[in-house]
Protein backbone atom coordinates (compact mmCIF):
# COMPACT_ATOMS: atom_id res chain seq x y z
CA UNK A 1 0.00 0.00 0.00
CA UNK A 2 1.08 3.45 -0.76
CA UNK A 3 1.35 6.24 1.52
CA UNK A 4 -2.71 7.15 2.70
CA UNK A 5 -1.27 10.94 2.87
CA UNK A 6 -0.40 10.88 -0.92
CA UNK A 7 -3.28 8.51 -1.72
CA UNK A 8 -5.46 11.76 0.04
CA UNK A 9 -4.01 14.55 -1.82
CA UNK A 10 -4.20 12.55 -4.88
CA UNK A 11 -7.64 11.66 -4.86
CA UNK A 12 -9.35 14.86 -3.11
CA UNK A 13 -9.92 18.33 -3.25
CA UNK A 14 -9.06 21.33 -0.49
CA UNK A 15 -12.58 23.19 -0.27
CA UNK A 16 -14.94 23.97 2.36
CA UNK A 17 -17.96 22.67 3.57
CA UNK A 18 -20.98 24.47 2.86
CA UNK A 19 -21.85 24.89 6.28
CA UNK A 20 -18.74 25.52 7.93
CA UNK A 21 -16.56 28.29 5.56
CA UNK A 22 -14.22 28.89 7.98
CA UNK A 23 -12.57 25.45 7.51
CA UNK A 24 -10.57 23.78 4.51
CA UNK A 25 -10.79 20.09 4.02
CA UNK A 26 -9.43 17.38 1.36
CA UNK A 27 -12.71 16.30 -0.17
CA UNK A 28 -14.34 14.49 -2.44
CA UNK A 29 -16.32 15.12 -5.36
CA UNK A 30 -17.86 11.84 -5.97
CA UNK A 31 -18.19 8.94 -3.61
CA UNK A 32 -18.08 5.53 -5.85
CA UNK A 33 -14.85 6.57 -7.92
CA UNK A 34 -13.17 7.26 -4.25
CA UNK A 35 -14.70 4.12 -2.86
CA UNK A 36 -13.44 1.85 -5.85
CA UNK A 37 -9.90 3.42 -5.58
CA UNK A 38 -9.70 2.67 -1.84
CA UNK A 39 -10.62 -0.88 -2.32
CA UNK A 40 -7.90 -1.28 -4.95
CA UNK A 41 -5.39 1.03 -3.23
CA UNK A 42 -5.95 -1.77 0.28
CA UNK A 43 -6.94 -4.91 -2.29
CA UNK A 44 -10.05 -5.81 -0.75
CA UNK A 45 -13.17 -5.36 -1.54
CA UNK A 46 -16.14 -4.97 0.49
CA UNK A 47 -14.94 -1.54 2.55
CA UNK A 48 -16.96 0.64 4.51
CA UNK A 49 -17.30 4.11 2.39
CA UNK A 50 -14.44 6.41 2.52
CA UNK A 51 -16.10 8.68 5.82
CA UNK A 52 -13.27 10.46 5.98
CA UNK A 53 -13.78 11.86 2.41
CA UNK A 54 -16.72 13.62 2.83
CA UNK A 55 -18.76 16.40 5.44
CA UNK A 56 -21.61 14.65 6.66
CA UNK A 57 -24.60 16.64 7.83
CA UNK A 58 -24.49 16.05 11.27
CA UNK A 59 -20.66 16.68 11.30
CA UNK A 60 -21.11 20.47 9.61
CA UNK A 61 -24.18 20.67 11.79
CA UNK A 62 -22.12 19.70 15.21
CA UNK A 63 -19.25 21.95 13.79
CA UNK A 64 -21.33 25.24 12.67
CA UNK A 65 -22.93 24.97 16.26
CA UNK A 66 -19.71 25.29 17.89
CA UNK A 67 -17.82 27.92 16.08
CA UNK A 68 -21.30 30.26 16.85
CA UNK A 69 -21.12 28.86 20.54
CA UNK A 70 -17.30 29.12 21.39
CA UNK A 71 -17.76 28.91 24.77
CA UNK A 72 -19.02 24.93 24.51
CA UNK A 73 -15.21 23.98 23.60
CA UNK A 74 -13.28 27.26 24.65
CA UNK A 75 -10.27 26.02 27.39
CA UNK A 76 -11.94 22.73 27.50
CA UNK A 77 -10.79 19.14 26.89
CA UNK A 78 -12.69 17.47 24.12
CA UNK A 79 -13.42 14.05 22.46
CA UNK A 80 -14.87 13.68 18.77
CA UNK A 81 -15.39 9.79 18.47
CA UNK A 82 -16.02 8.95 14.73
CA UNK A 83 -14.17 11.91 13.44
CA UNK A 84 -14.08 11.05 9.73
CA UNK A 85 -12.98 13.95 8.09
CA UNK A 86 -11.80 15.54 11.69
CA UNK A 87 -14.48 18.69 10.85
CA UNK A 88 -16.05 18.86 13.94
CA UNK A 89 -12.82 18.11 16.17
CA UNK A 90 -11.19 21.26 13.90
CA UNK A 91 -14.05 23.50 14.84
CA UNK A 92 -13.59 22.94 18.59
CA UNK A 93 -9.81 23.82 17.87
CA UNK A 94 -10.96 27.22 15.28
CA UNK A 95 -13.43 27.80 18.72
CA UNK A 96 -10.06 27.39 21.37
CA UNK A 97 -10.80 24.19 22.90
CA UNK A 98 -7.58 23.55 24.93
CA UNK A 99 -7.14 19.70 24.07
CA UNK A 100 -9.13 17.60 20.83
CA UNK A 101 -8.73 13.89 20.86
CA UNK A 102 -10.17 13.25 17.65
CA UNK A 103 -11.00 9.59 17.48
CA UNK A 104 -11.21 7.00 14.23
CA UNK A 105 -10.01 3.13 14.23
CA UNK A 106 -9.62 3.70 9.89
CA UNK A 107 -6.01 4.72 9.03
CA UNK A 108 -6.96 6.67 6.35
CA UNK A 109 -9.35 8.88 8.30
CA UNK A 110 -6.41 9.57 10.74
CA UNK A 111 -4.32 10.18 7.84
CA UNK A 112 -7.24 13.05 6.87
CA UNK A 113 -7.60 14.44 10.03
CA UNK A 114 -4.15 15.42 10.49
CA UNK A 115 -3.86 17.15 6.50
CA UNK A 116 -7.23 18.78 7.09
CA UNK A 117 -5.54 19.81 10.77
CA UNK A 118 -2.49 21.19 8.54
CA UNK A 119 -4.31 22.52 5.84
CA UNK A 120 -6.20 24.87 8.53
CA UNK A 121 -3.20 25.96 10.52
CA UNK A 122 -5.10 24.10 13.64
CA UNK A 123 -2.24 20.95 14.78
CA UNK A 124 -1.72 22.72 18.34
CA UNK A 125 -4.00 20.76 21.19
CA UNK A 126 -5.07 17.83 18.77
CA UNK A 127 -4.61 14.69 19.38
CA UNK A 128 -5.30 11.37 17.03
CA UNK A 129 -6.61 8.27 18.65
CA UNK A 130 -6.82 5.28 16.77
CA UNK A 131 -8.62 2.87 18.64
CA UNK A 132 -12.15 1.37 19.19
CA UNK A 133 -13.23 3.30 22.60
CA UNK A 134 -16.78 2.47 22.83
CA UNK A 135 -15.76 0.19 25.60
CA UNK A 136 -13.43 2.03 27.39
CA UNK A 137 -13.75 3.95 30.68
CA UNK A 138 -15.60 7.35 30.82
CA UNK A 139 -13.87 8.87 34.50
CA UNK A 140 -10.72 8.13 36.16
CA UNK A 141 -9.11 6.58 39.27
CA UNK A 142 -10.99 9.15 41.11
CA UNK A 143 -14.16 9.65 39.28
CA UNK A 144 -13.48 12.63 37.39
CA UNK A 145 -15.01 12.80 33.71
CA UNK A 146 -11.98 12.19 31.48
CA UNK A 147 -13.51 14.65 29.10
CA UNK A 148 -15.51 17.77 29.51
CA UNK A 149 -17.04 17.34 25.84
CA UNK A 150 -17.71 14.58 24.12
CA UNK A 151 -18.80 14.81 20.73
CA UNK A 152 -20.65 12.70 17.76
CA UNK A 153 -21.25 13.96 14.08
CA UNK A 154 -23.65 11.15 11.87
CA UNK A 155 -23.40 7.86 14.16
CA UNK A 156 -26.69 7.15 13.72
CA UNK A 157 -26.52 5.03 10.62
CA UNK A 158 -26.09 1.67 11.38
CA UNK A 159 -28.17 -0.15 14.18
CA UNK A 160 -25.16 -1.94 16.17
CA UNK A 161 -22.84 0.76 15.92
CA UNK A 162 -25.39 3.46 17.00
CA UNK A 163 -26.54 1.06 19.84
CA UNK A 164 -23.13 0.84 21.05
CA UNK A 165 -22.71 4.64 20.64
CA UNK A 166 -25.53 5.93 22.34
CA UNK A 167 -25.07 3.94 25.89
CA UNK A 168 -21.43 5.02 25.48
CA UNK A 169 -22.52 8.70 25.73
CA UNK A 170 -24.87 8.48 27.87
CA UNK A 171 -22.43 6.96 30.13
CA UNK A 172 -20.11 10.56 29.67
CA UNK A 173 -23.26 12.34 30.32
CA UNK A 174 -23.18 10.57 33.16
CA UNK A 175 -19.99 10.92 34.25
CA UNK A 176 -20.66 14.80 34.06
CA UNK A 177 -19.37 15.96 29.97
CA UNK A 178 -21.40 17.59 28.06
CA UNK A 179 -22.08 15.31 25.12
CA UNK A 180 -23.41 16.56 21.90
CA UNK A 181 -24.64 14.61 19.04
CA UNK A 182 -25.23 15.93 15.29
CA UNK A 183 -27.52 14.06 13.69
CA UNK A 184 -29.85 14.03 10.28
CA UNK A 185 -32.55 12.07 10.56
CA UNK A 186 -30.74 8.36 10.34
CA UNK A 187 -32.86 5.60 11.40
CA UNK A 188 -30.92 4.40 14.52
CA UNK A 189 -31.15 7.94 16.11
CA UNK A 190 -32.20 6.90 19.82
CA UNK A 191 -36.24 8.45 20.11
CA UNK A 192 -35.64 9.51 24.14
CA UNK A 193 -33.09 10.77 26.35
CA UNK A 194 -31.87 13.44 23.81
CA UNK A 195 -32.71 17.12 24.70
CA UNK A 196 -32.66 19.34 20.83
CA UNK A 197 -30.31 21.98 20.80
CA UNK A 198 -30.34 23.51 17.29
CA UNK A 199 -31.35 22.58 14.32
CA UNK A 200 -30.01 23.53 10.55
CA UNK A 201 -30.45 22.89 6.70
CA UNK A 202 -27.06 20.93 5.68
CA UNK A 203 -26.71 21.48 1.88
CA UNK A 204 -25.83 17.88 0.76
CA UNK A 205 -25.05 16.27 -2.54
CA UNK A 206 -27.56 13.49 -4.33
CA UNK A 207 -24.06 11.15 -4.54
CA UNK A 208 -24.38 10.86 -0.54
CA UNK A 209 -27.88 11.44 0.35
CA UNK A 210 -31.54 11.31 -0.80
CA UNK A 211 -32.19 15.21 -1.15
CA UNK A 212 -30.09 18.46 -1.86
CA UNK A 213 -30.92 19.26 1.60
CA UNK A 214 -30.79 17.34 4.41
CA UNK A 215 -32.88 18.82 8.02
CA UNK A 216 -30.19 18.05 10.75
CA UNK A 217 -30.65 18.65 14.48
CA UNK A 218 -27.74 19.54 17.31
CA UNK A 219 -28.51 17.09 20.34
CA UNK A 220 -27.58 17.00 23.60
CA UNK A 221 -27.71 13.65 25.14
CA UNK A 222 -28.91 13.29 28.61
CA UNK A 223 -27.54 10.69 31.22
CA UNK A 224 -30.13 7.60 31.65
CA UNK A 225 -31.25 9.25 35.15
CA UNK A 226 -32.68 12.15 33.09
CA UNK A 227 -34.69 10.29 30.53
Amino acid sequence: MSDPVAFIENNTILKSPSLVPELRLHLADAALPLWEKTEEELAQVGLPPPYWAFAWAGGQALARHLIDRPELVAGKRVLDVASGSGVVALACLWASAAHVAANEIDGFALAAIQLNADANALGRGLELVGRDMLDEPTIDDTGVALWDVVLAGDVCYEKPMAERMTGWLRRHAAAGALVLMGDPGRTYRPTDGLEQLAEYSVPTSRDLEDSDIRRTVVWRVLPLTQR
